[in-house]
């Protein structure tokens, strides 16, 4: 009979939750445009979003990027601000996949927008009664929370 060190069942244990952790991420976003707005070297960045769960909608978001020198000059290196924009739009049949109907919703993107404690997230939110997906762009921080933040809708109707 052949026993299993500890170390090596907690590397399989760590390996099974980091799949299991990659299967279950929200969306990828693809940088699509980059546009200079100062001398220091800041961006806004748009990125195109495709729902995971929902075939045919794309989202396209917009946000600010702090440049090296404008973060040394400032002395805040680790936080970019929570500004940020959406849009959504239909770009092929809509086919709805299992996606969470709840008042909260379901986010769909998450990307750090500080070391630690700052993240953009986009949540899409199914209003039932008017037959739309919502989608809500915001910062998420573990202090305080931002009033910052923009909306997208997309219509479920048919003709």
């Amino acid at each position: 009979m052949r026993i299993i060190s500890a170390a090596k069942l907690n590397l399989v244990a760590c390996a099974g939750a980091m799949f299991w952790a990659a299967a279950t991420l929200p969306a990828h976003a693809e940088e699509v445009g980059r546009v200079g707005v100062d001398w220091v070297g800041n961006d806004i960045v748009i990125e195109a979003l495709a729902d995971p769960k929902v075939a045919g909608v794309t989202c396209h978001i917009s946000y600010f990027d702090r440049s090296l020198w404008d973060r040394v000059s400032k002395g805040n290196w680790f936080e970019d601000p929570s500004n940020s924009s959406i849009a959504c739009r239909q770009t092929g049949p809509i086919v709805l996949g299992d996606i969470d109907t709840s008042a909260g919703g379901e986010v769909v993107f998450s990307e750090g927008r500080s070391l630690i404690f700052k993240s953009l997230r986009v949540t899409r939110i199914f209003d039932a009664e008017n037959q739309v997906l919502v989608y809500l762009t915001h910062a998420n921080e573990v202090t305080d929370g931002s009033a910052k933040m923009s909306i997208s809708t997309v219509p479920l109707w048919q003709n």
